[in-house]
């Protein structure tokens, strides 16, 4: 698995790491020992990268990480945690005393005395442009709170207000072939600051997987049903924004673009892999074969400029006016 350096951490991470959103909630059930196994797979397959966050499951994805961790101290694994949707989305709550309630919570769930990366968990827009904001999060690291801070972003303004502060060390965002607008400015700016960017929700919630058809049910308690239109967070969370029946149809034809041997996901992955700037991609896995499948997308051959030029294509024919003034 290929090593790329994050930005000012002066760290490496793997190019292909781990989501575990779905370890938490909002995505159906997964028991703990199922969890676990996938957290084993992904690190035999060279991931050393696990993305969370202190709300998935009310911290039930932190604690089984952090369990993890004290099974397989020798993993070298990375962990980037996100704060801030515990209490309600208003700017004055992200305040220095919360977040050392926050991170310490965090701390005591991952079992580490320093969070590698806390970010920011897509707050409200004006936070991201607070001096107050970002002296905090100083604050925090020089407390030893936290080695790194960064933030996640729903949109590419949020995305640059951020880059601009000195001390972010990275910019998680939603970049997949059916996501475009990131590589247009938010990608060059941060590779010119030295700033990491974690391409996150890479397989549009599933669609880029190609295995669904307009007739699909999921689970009451996964997010693509009850927040397809925004209803209890930020709409591009699920499919990207995307329409469900024209994410549907469009993504038939990205699966006519995958390479011999290659899934509609490891093209999509690999396609993430190649855009220059992007320091990690964090699928995430339900199952042990789907996180050896995501890792493996890291191996595969580059993808020629004519599947590169026809991703393009596709997105501006078919989803660039759904998505790409609104993020």
């Amino acid at each position: 698995m290929e090593q790329r350096e994050f930005g000012r951490l002066g760290r490496k991470v793997s190019v292909v790491g781990l989501g575990t959103w779905q370890l938490g909630a909002d995505w159906g059930e997964v028991d703990e020992r199922d969890a676990l196994t996938v957290l084993e797979a992904a690190v035999e397959a060279g991931v050393t990268f696990f993305d969370t966050a202190d709300v998935y499951g009310d911290g039930r994805s932190e604690q089984l990480i952090g369990r993890f961790l004290r099974e397989r101290p020798d993993a070298g694994i990375f962990v980037a945690t996100k704060m801030g949707r515990r209490m309600p989305q208003l700017a004055e709550n992200y305040s220095l005393d919360n977040f050392r309630a926050w991170t310490d919570r965090s701390r005591a769930n991952l079992g580490v005395d320093v969070l590698d990366l806390v970010q920011l968990h897509c707050p409200p827009s004006s936070v991201h442009s607070s001096e107050a904001v970002f002296d905090a999060l100083d604050t925090l690291v020089a407390e030893e709170r936290v080695a790194a801070y960064g933030v996640s972003v729903e949109t590419c303004a949020e995305a640059l207000a951020a880059i601009a502060h000195p001390g972010t060390a990275s910019v998680q965002i939603i970049l997949n072939p059916f996501r475009l607008k990131p590589l247009e400015g938010v990608v060059p700016a941060a590779r010119e600051a030295g700033v990491g960017i974690i391409a996150r929700v890479p397989l549009a919630s599933g669609l880029l997987s190609g295995k669904y058809t307009k007739d699909t049910v999921f689970a009451e308690n996964d997010h693509r049903t009850f927040n397809r239109h925004g209803e209890m967070f930020d709409q591009g969370e699920t499919f990207s924004g995307v329409g469900f029946e024209e994410g549907v149809e469009a993504a038939v034809e990205f699966a006519e673009l995958a390479p011999r041997g290659a899934t509609p996901a490891q093209t999509a992955l690999r396609w993430i892999v190649q855009q220059p700037g992007v320091t990690s991609v964090i699928p995430g896995a339900r199952s042990p074969e789907q996180a050896r499948a995501n890792a493996a997308a890291a191996g595969l051959p580059p993808l020629p400029d004519t599947t590169l030029d026809a991703v393009g294509d596709l997105y501006d024919r078919r989803l660039r006016a759904q998505v790409h003034h609104r993020w």
